[in-house]
């Protein structure tokens, strides 16, 4: 049994966007309630932190993940 690249893309893809929308919400009560910052100013950051971090770790996922496939282990 393994996955198909297309499969492992487009788990990718909808894994990103749970992570990415987490990542945004944490940033954004994060700098809302533990800082001085305004909601705009939040809005900003957590729009800032998220975008960036979309390409690194869905590039990274993938890796990941194809790595995974291509491994026998646990697999029946």
């Amino acid at each position: 049994m393994s996955s198909t690249k297309r499969r492992s893309l487009i788990k990718t893809l909808t894994w990103r966007i749970i992570a990415t929308t987490d990542t945004f919400i944490l940033t954004l009560l994060s700098a809302t309630w533990f800082s001085d910052i305004e909601s705009s100013e939040a809005f900003a950051l957590a729009g800032t932190v998220a975008g960036l971090e979309v390409v690194t770790k869905m590039i990274l996922y993938y890796l990941h993940e194809r790595g995974w496939s291509s491994l026998e282990w646990g697999q029946i």
